[in-house]
Formats: C-alpha cells, sequence, structure tokens
C-alpha cells in the first residue's frame, strides 16, 4: 500500500518537572500543537508556564498515583521526567507505566546510573533515557577532534558527519559556486546550508559562496577530514584541554577526552569535589582553586593551552570567561550555556562554538515525539538536528516501508522549496544523492530545510 502524505495527530504529553529543561520542552512541543498537562511541586513554576502557554498544570509530586491520574496519565501518550532528582524521574515512569498505557522517558544525569542505561531502560520499559551533561559532552568532544569547526554532529550511526565552519578570507571556497566544488574539491561532500548575516539559504548549485559565510557541509565521516584539509583547515585533534567547572558535565568531557589521549586540566572551587574527582579521574590534573581568578588562570597556562571549556554552572560566568580566553590565547574554546535565552546578543559576541545542553535534550525528545505523532509508533524519526538558531532543521529518516517517495528517481520527485536530501545511508554507505538516485525502503535519509514539523519523508514531498 503506498501512502501519499503523513496523517499528524496531537499528543498528550504529560511533563515532570519544570525546570530548564520542562520549560524548553513546553515551548517547543506546544508550538507543535500537542496537548500538554504539566505537573511541578512548586506553584510559582506552574503558574510561569500556564500564563505563557495554552497548558494545564497540576501542583504535586509527579510520582504519586492520584496527581498522575489528575494529570490524565490513563489517556496520555507519552510521560517526561525531568525533575532535578534521577530517581524520582525513574519512579515517575515506572508508576506511569502501571497505571497508564503510555510511553516513558526520563531524565537520568548521574555517572552510576549512566553505565546502566540499556540495563535500566530495558527493565523499565522506558522509549528513551536523556542525560543533558552527557550529551553536551559527548557534542563537545567531537568539536575538539576538529577543532577547526565551529560544530560537528554526527548521523547514520556515525557514518555520516555534518560539519559546521567559516570561510576565511583568501580561503579556496571564496567566490566558488556550490556547483563547482566537485571540480576543485575531490572530497565527496555536499553543502547543505549557508548562514550569511542574519540570513539562512538553503543554496543551489549557482549559490557562490563568500568569505565570513557559515558553512554547513555533510559527508562520510572518512570524507569530512578530507574535506576539511583540502580546504586549509587543521583537523588535527587538541593535544590538552583546561576545564573550569568540576561538575557532572566536566567529568564526562574529562573521561571522553582522556580515552582520546587528550591532556584534561581541571579547576573546581569545592575542595570535596576535587576530591571526588581525583579518584573518579586518576588521570586527570585536579586544581583547588577559583577559574575565575586571572592569576590562577595565566598560572595554569590560559595563554598555551590548545583547548578551554568553562563549565561552571553559571551561564554568565561561562561566557565572561571565554571572551577573555579568546582575548589572551588561540585555545579552541566551547561554552556552554544552559540558562541563558538571549541567543541574539550572544550570537554578536563572537563565542565561537556554543553548546546548548537543554536544547540537545529537547531535540532528542521532539524527534521522537514528532515521529510519534505522525507514524504512532515513534520510529520514523532516528535524530533530529537544529542549526543556525533552529531556523534549519537536519532530520534523519529511517525508511520502513513503500510510499511515493520511494523508487522514484529524484530528477522525477517533486520536492518542496527549501528542501535538500543530504544523503542517503544504505546499508552502512553514504550516498551524496544525484537526479538518477533513489530512496529505497531500508534505507535512512538526511534531509536539511528551513521547514518545520516534518514527521515522515513524505512531508518533503509537494
Amino acid at each position: 500500500m503506498l501512502f501519499s502524505s503523513s496523517q499528524k495527530r496531537g499528543l498528550k504529553i504529560i511533563i515532570v518537572g519544570c525546570g530548564k529543561v520542562g520549560r524548553t520542552l513546553v515551548d517547543r512541543l506546544s508550538k507543535e500543537g500537542h496537548d500538554i498537562v504539566v505537573i511541578d511541586q512548586k506553584q510559582e513554576r506552574i503558574d510561569n508556564l500556564t500564563n505563557l502557554y495554552d497548558i494545564m498544570g497540576i501542583q504535586g509530586n509527579g510520582a504519586s498515583y492520584s496527581t498522575q491520574l489528575e494529570a490524565g496519565i490513563k489517556d496520555a501518550d507519552l510521560i517526561i521526567a525531568v525533575t532535578n532528582s534521577d530517581e524520582l524521574n525513574l519512579l515517575c515512569c515506572t508508576i506511569a507505566k502501571q497505571v497508564g498505557d503510555c510511553a516513558s522517558i526520563a531524565r537520568v544525569r548521574n555517572p552510576d546510573y549512566s553505565k546502566e542505561i540499556s540495563y535500566l531502560q530495558e527493565k523499565l520499559g522506558l522509549v528513551m533515557i536523556i542525560n543533558p551533561e552527557l550529551e553536551a559532552a559527548k557534542e563537545i568532544s567531537s568539536i575538539l577532534s576538529l577543532p577547526s569547526t565551529l560544530e560537528v554532529s554526527s548521523f547514520a550511526h556515525g557514518q555520516a558527519e555534518m560539519v559546521e565552519f567559516k570561510i576565511e578570507e583568501g580561503n579556496v571556497l571564496d567566490g566558488l559556486k556550490v556547483k563547482d566544488l566537485s571540480s576543485n574539491i575531490s572530497s565527496k561532500v555536499l553543502v547543505t546550508a549557508v548562514k550569511r548575516g542574519s540570513e539562512i539559504v538553503i543554496p543551489t548549485g549557482d549559490f557562490t559562496l563568500q568569505a565570513n559565510d557559515i558553512v554547513s557541509a555533510v559527508g562520510a565521516r572518512r570524507f569530512a577530514r578530507t574535506f576539511l584539509n583540502e580546504i586549509g583547515f587543521k583537523t588535527r585533534q587538541v593535544k590538552d584541554c583546561l576545564i573550569v567547572g568540576g561538575g557532572k558535565a566536566s567529568y564526562y568531557l574529562a573521561n571522553l577526552l582522556l580515552q582520546a589521549r587528550i591532556n584534561v586540566r581541571i579547576i573546581e572551587r569545592n575542595k570535596e569535589r576535587c576530591e571526588e574527582l581525583s579518584v573518579a579521574l586518576p588521570k586527570a590534573t585536579i586544581i583547588n582553586g577559583d577559574g575565575g581568578d586571572e592569576a590562577l588562570l595565566r598560572e595554569e597556562g590560559i595563554e598555551y593551552v590548545e583547548s578551554f571549556v568553562p563549565l561552571t554552572g553559571i551561564d554568565e560566568e561561562n561566557v565572561l570567561l571565554t571572551l577573555y580566553a579568546n582575548q589572551v590565547s588561540n585555545a579552541k574554546v566551547v561554552t556552554k550555556v544552559n540558562r541563558i535565552s538571549f541567543d541574539n546578543v550572544l550570537s554578536q559576541l563572537n563565542l565561537g562554538s556554543v553548546v546548548y545542553p537543554r536544547h540537545i535534550t529537547a531535540e532528542s525528545i521532539i524527534a521522537y515525539v514528532r515521529a510519534k505523532s505522525a507514524s504512532g509508533d515513534g520510529d520514523d524519526i532516528l535524530t533530529l538536528y537544529h542549526m543556525f538558531d533552529r531556523k534549519v532543521e537536519a532530520i534523519e529518516f529511517n525508511i520502513t516501508e513503500k510510499s511515493n517517495a520511494t523508487g522514484v528517481p529524484f530528477s522525477v520527485l517533486q520536492f518542496k522549496d527549501n528542501v535538500l536530501i543530504a544523503f542517503i545511508n544504505r546499508n552502512g554507505k553514504i550516498i551524496i544523492p544525484s537526479g538518477s538516485d533513489t530512496i529505497e525502503v531500508g534505507d535512512t535519509v538526511m534531509v536539511v530545510t528551513t521547514h518545520t514539523g516534518f514527521g515522515t519523508i513524505l512531508d518533503t514531498l509537494r
């Protein structure tokens, strides 16, 4: 049976916890047309959200049977538990599975639990366990592996990479048309989106690249690095990293960097936490001190370090430390921003690589919700990634059945404007598509678009 378009339905979603991640989820999911109920212990948090959005709010314990009944758990499609307590989140989902017939997602951040994610997910019947700090650390680690890029994202189970970089004056890409890339560059990559000033473009072949453009390009993993080499970007990973702040994100990042044989130093104010990190990370150097102290930073060689990552719990401090590091060193700096919502202001500060844990978390959940509302099982979208201040979406679709999008050459298919098929993953082989290529059942396909809300590959067609 062939289908011409996807039928979307708004889901009934219960969100337990109205903190940073909870607020971000309410904002994004309410805009996508879902029926949302929030639960929180603090009435003030609930009032702040119900005054801004057309949602319901219930004050109480999200793990309480009666509170979940009041929120409508028996009719809910999904419960998302994102309180500050891992144990409470897991308990919320366990009770919900007993009371209702809904999918459940829990935020779990403790490193002790992170080693048991697959076990917990299977035994408790969760569709997803999310860990914002771990995901942020993975993203920062990827950036430090290719420090000349602004962002690095993996797709197709790591077989494809999307890199974001800025074209410098005199670079080989300056003044080059997109269609002439293949005759000037041997690596098979596709330019997927370009930011020029405040304008975002999904480029055609006739689009001419210019200095100061911020470019997103995708290719097979082995080609991404050679492509950057060809256009004159350094691709050697950093040798060392200085981290300010010793929280969970710092632990996860240090662990990843040490595995990649990168020397790690962490500055942390709290002496007790320093002792914990010394035990957990014996190969890292832990320094007890104030990471905001200029004299200490200079003493620890901030002027000569190859990478610097401020991971304090205060966004403003992270931003100031980034600006200071950019002033006194040539280090690759990655800034974590968790709370500040002034995206336009931050973009004017030229911070370089910025990582938003709450957005990383939200994207994983929204990808599942969007696919579930379109197909019912939540399996159609493997990855959802936002670029350029969330003005562009990169979506990796799983093609599970025949449709009007399969078996038809791209030269014949009628795609909507501002839709680009970036690659086809066929049995682990990354194909940069041409007009004669087709989408087949079993493929995964990445779409880059300025449209929002796509739930299946059929949504890309006119």
